[in-house]
């Protein structure tokens, strides 16, 4: 196959379409960041951006549509930059294909393919056949990465995994006593904020519930400056992720604070409790097997199957060494201060004993960036683009 040559033109603009998806990204689950920029590029209007538009909410118009509208009569003849393969099939909306054909675009440029099933290259096919010109592969990376839970759960059958640590620069995320509020500083807090939000679910185990009794919502008020959730300020319409609470033996009650928020909350059990719990909540029984514990692998495809492709990790040494151990972490996100707790305090991670170096878990760094006071580390563990 020969491979598509693009311009600095055509990158600069796929740019702009990653930029527009990335302001779904808070807002847009369990549909993928889609962002969409039309260009007239006729002689007396060289490169004029006519239409722009992102997906902003399942159920509502898909940025194809949304930049056709911002573009009216000015679309016939462009060139439509789009970060994933517009869509062929009807779901909560009409398909893309019907509207780019409609406007009578000239060509469309494609960052990536969609893998799911019911699009998957039909609906590239569908706009040649209609006899626009498609080309597609620009900026593929960045678009697999800025929509990763969405190919991770297409690709893998369980969501893309974030497992999130906040530490002491001698690795010790709480003192033997168990206090640890507040091992970060208020930047460091506020950028979990962020996180949170990116995600379809937020995990942890009961007892993180018992421990800290944290409410684990997302509270825009406490973004970090600059950062912006869709919405009049203090009226946005907030999307919860779901709060999955691994509770095998029924421990977390009624009254625990998570259930204030109002967001659903899933209660992850070895048997029925029998409790009269809130209307926010569900109860899942899940068998456990010789373990006597919930199968980390099998949640997460539960997970995966009720439609959620992201999953945010705030857990405890052994919850967080569990995920890790059955390889189901695919990011490292570490918040480290310089604070020094001491080697009784408690660990990061329960990994077992490995006894030989070529054993060792080995990390890449993704990005490191000072955020206040602490140290954020990125870490991600791949085969590879496109390739797990």
């Amino acid at each position: 196959m020969t491979k598509i040559t693009f311009t600095e033109t055509d990158t600069h603009y796929m740019q702009r379409a990653l930029e527009l998806a990335a302001q779904g990204r808070f807002t847009t689950h369990p549909n993928p960041n889609v962002g969409c920029i039309v260009v007239d590029f006729s002689n007396d209007k060289a490169g004029e951006v006519v239409g722009e538009g992102f997906h902003e909410r399942a159920g509502e118009a898909h940025a194809e549509v949304n930049a056709l509208a911002a573009a009216g009569d000015a679309a016939k003849g462009a060139t439509v930059y789009v970060t994933l393969e517009p869509c062929n099939h009807t779901g909560r909306t009409p398909p893309c294909v019907d509207a780019l054909i409609k406007a009578d675009v000239a060509r469309v440029v494609v960052a990536l393919e969609d893998p799911f099933p019911k699009v998957a290259g039909a609906g590239i096919k569908r706009l040649k056949k209609a006899g626009i010109k498609v080309e597609v592969g620009l900026l593929e990376r960045e678009a697999y990465a800025i929509s990763r839970g969405f190919f991770t759960c297409h690709k893998l059958g369980r969501p893309y995994v974030q497992l999130k640590m906040a530490a002491s620069i001698d690795g010790r995320t709480a003192l033997a006593n168990g206090k640890s509020k507040w091992i970060t500083g208020h930047e460091a807090r506020a950028d979990v904020q962020v996180g949170r939000a990116q995600a379809g679910a937020i995990l942890t185990g009961a007892g993180t519930v018992l421990a800290d009794d944290p409410v684990l919502n997302v509270r825009p008020t406490e973004f970090p400056t600059g950062t912006v959730y869709p919405g009049e300020p203090g009226k946005q319409d907030v999307r919860q992720p779901v709060r999955v609470i691994i509770d095998h033996r029924g421990e977390v009650k009624p009254d625990a604070k998570l259930f204030t928020c109002g967001g659903p909350v899933w209660l992850i059990r070895a048997s029925a409790s029998g409790m009269q719990l809130p209307e926010n909540a569900e109860e899942i029984v899940m068998e456990t097997g010789v373990t006597g514990r919930i199968d980390l692998t099998a949640l997460l495809q539960l997970i995966a199957e009720r439609g959620i492709h992201t999953v945010w990790v705030e857990a405890g040494a052994r919850l967080a060494g569990a995920l890790l151990t059955a390889e189901l972490v695919d990011e490292l996100v570490v918040y480290m201060s310089p604070k020094l707790l001491g080697d009784q305090s408690m660990g990061m991670f329960h990994l077992g004993n490995i006894t030989h170096m070529d054993k060792v878990p080995v990390w890449e760094y993704s990005s490191v960036e000072s955020i206040g006071t602490d140290v954020k580390m990125v870490l991600t563990k791949t085969a590879g683009f496109g390739l797990r």
